[in-house]
């Protein structure tokens, strides 16, 4: 499953590399989405926080964003891998909400794949050190591209070309 984690607009004018992350994020959606693999969206508090951006939101035909207060994803109302055991997560912020979201699923056995091209915090040190506690916790690094082919497997198919298309 494909785990958005709180892009939201507050976010926009406050953390470092911002428009990558969304547009890397809005690419992992499509792929997913070509691949048929599930997306699970979170907000942290909308009301104060905003609403998934736009760029992001267009792509999620339908998928209905769990809002949460608690800064685990995995801890939230309606929160639900629908039994899978592997999840490839994104979002914001990577030492707050993607880490300790990293860290719950780690410790329930989901097998954790973090976009590091898609992950970001206010402050580049604290997007390193998030990054680094979920490594060491045993989250594995990835790309948006690196786990767009992973999940596609090989060249040839309709899938290929879309995915192909997205990392252009």
């Amino acid at each position: 499953m494909l785990v958005v984690i709180d892009v939201q607009e507050a976010f926009r004018p406050a953390v470092k590399g911002f428009d990558e992350v969304v547009a890397n994020t809005a690419k992992l959606i499509q792929g997913a989405r070509a691949l048929d693999v599930p997306v699970l969206v979170t907000e942290q508090y909308p009301k104060g926080l905003g609403s998934t951006v736009p760029e992001v939101a267009e792509h999620l035909d339908g998928v209905e964003p769990v809002e949460k207060l608690c800064f685990s994803a995995a801890r939230a109302d309606g929160f639900d891998l629908g039994g899978r055991d592997q999840a490839l997560v994104c979002g914001i912020e990577t030492h707050v909400c993607v880490s300790q979201t990293a860290h719950d699923l780690l410790e329930r056995g989901v097998e954790v794949h973090v976009a590091s091209d898609a992950v970001t915090s206010r402050t580049h040190e604290n997007r390193e050190v998030g990054l680094h506690k979920m490594e060491a916790s045993g989250a594995i690094l990835t790309s948006v591209e690196t786990a767009l082919f992973e999940l596609v497997g090989a060249a040839g198919s309709d899938e290929f070309k879309q995915v192909q298309g997205l990392v252009k």
